[in-house]
């Protein structure tokens, strides 16, 4: 398997509001810098959709280190929320139905293809990838084209 790095960022202009999205992808000494707009949405939806179109760039099964600031992206695979939705019928501790399910069920469809490793990082920190998705992200957002 190809070893791969990716680092992700999602950006709302209010919540919900106009989104972005940044992913940057390295394999090897290739690297590749993709971002997308949605005009409605939140930022946890952004957060999902970074990580789940970086991940369907993959042509095949990889082993991939992806790096997020989101708490939510990363801790709902660390820390078995995934697993515990998926044995409440999609609903949380609450009861309430889990949001973004769309989203959680495509990424968990592209882990059964690849091998991912969940990492967190500090958001607006001294992270150069990390902060290069945030700035395409907002960038996304500013744009305002999908």
């Amino acid at each position: 398997m190809k070893n791969v790095v990716i680092y992700t960022d999602g950006a709302c202009s209010g919540n919900p509001g106009p989104g972005g999205w940044g992913a940057v992808l390295f394999y090897g000494a290739v690297n590749k810098e993709v971002s997308g707009f949605a005009p409605d949405t939140t930022n946890q939806r952004m957060e999902l959709t970074a990580a789940l179109r970086a991940l369907a760039l993959l042509k095949e099964p990889c082993r991939v280190e992806l790096h997020s600031d989101s708490a939510y992206l990363i801790n709902a695979f660390n820390q078995g929320w995934l697993d515990r939705w998926q044995r409440n019928g999609w609903r949380t501790a609450r009861k309430e139905p889990v949001e973004n399910q769309d989203l959680w069920r495509e990424l968990l469809a592209l882990t059964k293809t690849h091998e991912v490793s969940w990492r967190k990082v500090k958001g607006h920190a001294d992270n150069p990838w990390n902060n290069r998705c945030d700035e395409l992200a907002r960038a996304a957002v500013r744009a305002g084209v999908s």
